[in-house]
């Protein structure tokens, strides 16, 4: 029975793993599953503090208070040491990150019966792109908020290696795998020697060809099939009536989890009744202006995710805008989501041909491409990842635990 966990803290959804004998490595959070939802919601109504889908299901429920989503990707920026406003206080975001991350590991340690102190916890190979002191503070902060909630000693390990020591445990000969790890906020790949004898080894420095990643996940692909496809509804690229365009950043910051709550300021609404009153489309921005009113900037997000998830299935969805005044049924269709994300899965492209390039391998000697991670499920970006390693076998592991198992891996080998 190992003594460390694995903690995933990610963009969308949080796990804990731990390695006992006979039990399943991961731990159930939530409602007997493994994952938590990254979510926090500050109920003004009750006054009390809830998470995961308990979270979402409150604020989708219409009580009054603050719903807080995509906090780690406040790690590595200013907006670390900045604050919110949430019943009349303030509320450091570092306070915020300490508060999620003690109820993860308060309801780790309920699922296991036994206290944690120490922990392998995750991280994706770039916090922030091109700064590596950016990225060596998100690493930092990450570290100081876990201790600050009872971890004393703390490891980090690349969420696809992560991934990587999780596949090896199903396999039964040496392979040569590219790990694509698409979560919530990061694009992250590893190249890996794996081997049920490589795994024996404490060491496996010699075994990682190349890590590389870029700051795109799902949180982005949601962000512009809503600007492509739902925020139009709202007005964004419409006119004024001197035939200029409504300013974009009110769509931008709604389409954006982490901002969405910058659209609710007095500032944001008294500039809004002004566009209104000039608007050559007053329908479409009383429509933004209505859900703002009702502070329905998450609601409209979570509507954007299902889209996405739901385009992964099928080439034509409909979505259900029943919040909306009027009520909209909008027809999303994976063509223009493909069109809307391009220039996203293009710099993915070219994160996997460094990588490949930095770890001089040939794309026909990768044996194996090991999708994990929330994100991973959409099309182009699979077709795409795939066919810069056409002969590799496409693999799907656990897209929400193979990260959190491959931590509680490392953490035996780290901590025993």
């Amino acid at each position: 029975m190992a003594i460390a966990c694995g903690v995933d803290f990610g963009t969308s959804n949080s796990t804990v793993g731990w390695v006992r004998p006979g039990h399943p490595v991961m731990l159930r959070l939530e409602d007997g599953k493994a994952t938590l939802p990254s979510v926090v919601f500050f109920n003004a109504d009750d006054d009390e503090v809830t998470y995961g889908r308990a979270a979402l299901a409150e604020y989708l429920a219409g009580y009054e208070g603050r719903l807080m989503r995509s906090m780690k990707s406040l790690l590595g920026t200013s907006l670390i040491d900045g604050q919110t406003e949430v019943g009349g206080r303030a509320l450091p975001f570092r306070m915020l990150l300490a508060q999620f991350i003690g109820e993860l590991k308060r309801r780790a340690e309920r699922s296991a019966g036994r206290e944690f102190t120490s922990a392998v916890f995750g991280r994706p190979v770039h916090f922030i792109d091109d700064s590596k002191e950016n990225d060596q503070l998100a690493e930092d902060t990450l570290a100081e908020v876990a201790r600050s909630v009872g971890f004393k000693d703390i490891a980090f390990q690349f969420e696809p290696i992560a991934a990587a020591f999780d596949y090896e445990s199903q396999i039964d000969r040496e392979e040569l795998v590219l790990i694509a790890d698409i979560g919530g906020g990061t694009s992250d790949f590893s190249l890996v020697r794996l081997s049920p004898e490589r795994a024996k080894q404490a060491e496996r420095r010699d075994d990682i060809l190349a890590n590389g990643g870029v700051h795109i996940g799902g949180t982005d692909f949601d962000k512009y099939l809503s600007l492509s496809s739902v925020m139009p509804l709202l007005g964004y690229g419409s006119r004024l009536r001197n035939n200029s365009e409504v300013p974009s950043s009110y769509f931008f910051n709604l389409a954006t989890w982490h901002t969405i709550n910058q659209v609710y300021t007095k500032k944001m609404w008294t500039q809004l009744s002004d566009l209104l009153r000039d608007s050559a489309e007053q329908e479409k921005l009383g429509r933004l202006q209505r859900l703002i009113d009702e502070r329905a900037g998450h609601w409209l997000a979570m509507k954007a995710e299902e889209g996405k998830i739901a385009l992964s299935a099928d080439p034509l969805v409909q979505l259900d805008l029943d919040r909306l005044a009027p009520p909209v049924t909008l027809e999303l269709n994976r063509a223009q989501f493909d069109g809307a994300i391009d220039h996203l899965v293009g710099s993915i492209e070219t994160t996997v041909l460094n990588l490949l390039r930095d770890a001089n391998v040939k794309p026909q000697d990768v044996d194996t491409v090991f999708f994990t991670g929330g994100s991973s499920g959409v099309r182009l970006l699979r077709e795409r990842i795939g066919a810069l390693v056409p002969s590799a076998r496409k693999v799907e592991g656990d897209l929400f635990g193979s990260i959190g198992a491959g931590l509680a891996l490392d953490a035996v080998r780290k901590f025993g």
